[in-house]
């Protein structure tokens, strides 16, 4: 196999979860060493750690905490002396009607989703822009461009990536830094299995290509843009839906 990521340092996060995961086991078929970061899924972290050993390291952080994501960035330099791609995948859902939405589940999902991709990319940027290289991927979802009911406080934290995203691909292009995101459409994970089976067919009759999408499907196309495939794209939002929108 052609290792698109031999030698590289990545940073994961939420590599506990089924996207996570698959993004996780992709990078590391694929060369690099991975540091990823997960907040309550201590089981699945460690059956993940111990199946690489060595080339995987799980960190248990609270990544909307600007102290905490800091702290993460200076372990990884001191250990490995580089960071080369960092992949904001963690997120969070409080689904409600707006009328419904508390202010403590408003205020948890845009912490989560969207304060700790500030917090990180932050702290990531000081040495990539040393090494004058990097690649940043945040992880965006199609409703970040359309919206969705009930979803006001999910589609909002993910719109907000997508301009964060293009701001951030603007300012640091000069220092050879990208920044992509990826905007997923209806994945089959754990996070949305919760969803009323005449919800998911309704979903698969509007996807032109006929069916859901798969974790490896975005850990994939994250390998694309962690790679040096990609190597002339930055600001772009990939649209990995099946043809959804």
């Amino acid at each position: 196999m052609n290792k698109l990521l031999n030698g590289k340092i990545a940073v994961v996060t939420g590599g506990s979860g089924d996207i996570g995961k698959s993004i996780v086991k992709t990078f590391v078929q694929h060369g690099a060493n991975v540091i990823f970061t997960f907040f309550s899924s201590i089981k699945e972290a460690k059956k993940l750690e111990f199946e690489f050993k060595n080339l995987v390291e799980a960190y248990k952080i609270d990544l909307s905490d600007f102290n905490s994501s800091k702290n993460l960035v200076q372990k990884v330099i001191k250990k490995y002396g580089s960071l080369d791609i960092l992949v904001n995948n963690a997120g969070i859902i409080k689904d409600n009607f707006l009328l419904k939405i508390s202010e403590k589940d408003w205020d948890f999902v845009i912490r989560t989703n969207l304060y700790s991709i500030y917090n990180l990319t932050k702290h990531a940027i000081h040495p990539m822009m040393k090494q004058k290289k990097g690649s940043i991927i945040n992880m965006s979802s199609v409703v970040g461009l359309t919206g969705n009911t009930g979803q006001s406080n999910y589609s909002a934290s993910k719109a907000g990536i997508i301009g964060f995203t293009k701001s951030i691909a603007r300012e640091l292009g000069k220092k050879n830094i990208r920044c992509n995101a990826i905007a997923p459409g209806y994945i089959l994970t754990k996070m949305n299995s919760h969803f009323r089976s005449k919800i998911k067919e309704d979903w698969i009759k509007n996807i032109p290509l006929k069916r859901p999408g798969t974790p490896q499907d975005i850990a994939n196309s994250t390998l694309f843009l962690a790679s040096d495939l990609s190597n002339y794209i930055t600001g772009t939002v990939l649209n990995v839906s099946g043809g959804l929108i």
